[in-house]
């Protein structure tokens, strides 16, 4: 079972704001009545630990904090080619290992990783230009970000952990 709230946004669009379901596998939909979605809110999956992979429309620009926060077993996340915006702490502590980050996303803010002890690779998108303070704080097993040369790296964005990057 898989049912998802829906709020109203002023643009005509909408934001993903509650999920109730018990499924492994999550597909967000695209549109609810006649308006596309584009904001997955605030905790969407928080705490659903039984969640091991998540599909977001491309139609999705926004995404909220502690979105996938406890979900530690989630291991695959197909993020929107039109994603522009994380709000921190959006991935903190879920079971991800690996990620490619879209390119039209220009920064990873504070947090947005934290804690997730699985992450071991980043691609990052071409258009990014900043890596937050702290991005990557509590990222044990992260040993590889991509990114272009011209990115600015906050000097505590990995927390003395050596990488290639």
């Amino acid at each position: 079972m898989q049912e998802f709230i829906f709020k109203p946004a002023d643009d005509g669009t909408y934001c993903v704001a509650g999920y109730k379901g018990d499924e492994s596998e999550v597909v967000i939909p695209d549109s609810y009545g006649s308006g596309v979605i584009t904001v997955i809110g605030d905790g969407l999956f928080s705490g659903h630990s039984e969640i091991t992979s998540v599909h977001i429309p491309d139609t999705v620009t926004n995404m909220g904090e502690f979105i996938f926060d406890g979900c530690d077993q989630l291991r695959r996340i197909d993020l929107p080619s039109k994603l522009e915006c994380l709000w921190g702490y959006t991935f903190v502590r879920c079971g991800i290992e690996e990620i490619t980050l879209p390119d039209p996303l220009v920064t990873i803010p504070p947090f947005a990783f934290k804690d997730c002890k699985n992450l071991r690779k980043i691609v990052c998108g071409k258009g990014l230009k900043k890596i937050y303070s702290w991005a990557f704080a509590g990222c044990d097993k992260l040993t590889e970000v991509i990114h272009d040369d011209s990115v600015a790296v906050s000097e505590q964005a990995f927390q003395s952990k050596e990488l290639n990057t």
